[in-house]
């Protein structure tokens, strides 16, 4: 059966919502992370009869797709301190397998409520404080840029193999509260850093067949499109407009982890 053959199987409509909703999630990724918030829902209702595993191999393969075309965007924009990205990568690549080990020992569900109000927190935090992001804060030592790095590397990484949904987001305000990063320079690191960690999982379920290929392939060119509108974008308009986006991105992860918390 040619790809042409597998694409008939789906209804058209179904083929073109899919896709927008892809273009749309590598927009937001690309900007400040957080585009399986839109990206994972929308093709567990379009595919209801898909497994779980398979809906997360094929929107894998469109998020890192859409996330490794950011990626080299911003390496040609912003100056990387590329010892604290690998340090930062390294410990969230370990940390994430690590908290993957122990979501079947442990109910994921005690720390929602924690999340949930955290994310209120800091949606109030940013609200208030016009500037937050939109230049550097602090200025570092390397040694202390490293411990800081590594030490989010494994909050965040633990979260990613734990619970996972607005990684890149909590990437992103990570790099900015802790280490002083302006938005930009922040949504940039996000973006390596994802690609570095994302690679073993996208490994893992191709190896294991969790993929529908015709739906990865619409998927992935529609999310990388989205992904250089949104770094073009973000690049253009700086960090006002990324902050605008941030918290939009922290409202919607408030509704949802609401829901998850309430009903």
């Amino acid at each position: 059966m040619n790809l042409l053959e597998l694409f008939a199987q789906h209804d058209i409509s179904i083929l073109i919502i899919i896709a927008f909703a892809s273009l749309f999630a590598g927009f937001i990724d690309a900007v400040i992370g957080g585009g399986g918030l839109i990206q994972f829902p929308a093709f567990m209702i379009l595919f209801p009869n898909s497994s779980i595993p398979t809906a997360f191999g094929t929107n894998k393969i469109a998020g890192l797709s859409g996330t490794s075309i950011a990626a080299v965007q911003y390496a040609k924009r912003v100056k990387f301190n590329w010892h604290l990205l690998f340090i930062t990568a390294f410990s969230s690549f370990i940390f994430s397998f690590i908290g993957a080990k122990l979501v079947s020992r442990i109910d994921v569900n005690i720390l929602k409520p924690f999340i949930f109000f955290m994310l209120i927190a800091i949606a109030i935090y940013t609200f208030k404080k016009k500037d937050f992001g939109t230049y550097s804060t602090k200025v570092l030592s390397d040694k202390k840029k490293y411990i800081l790095g590594f030490l989010l590397g494994i909050i965040i990484g633990f979260y990613d193999g734990f619970l996972g949904p607005g990684t890149g987001s909590f990437l992103v305000l990570g790099f900015v509260a802790l280490l002083g990063f302006e938005f930009l320079e922040a949504s940039a690191y996000a973006k390596v850093i994802n690609c570095i960690t994302n690679v073993s999982a996208l490994y893992v379920f191709l190896s294991q067949g969790n993929y529908i290929l015709e739906i990865a392939i619409i998927m992935a060119v529609s999310n990388m499109s989205g992904s250089i509108i949104g770094t073009r974008m973000a690049i253009l308009k700086g960090n006002q407009f990324i902050r605008k986006l941030f918290l939009v991105v922290v409202v919607i992860m408030i509704f949802r982890y609401g829901y998850d918390v309430f009903y």
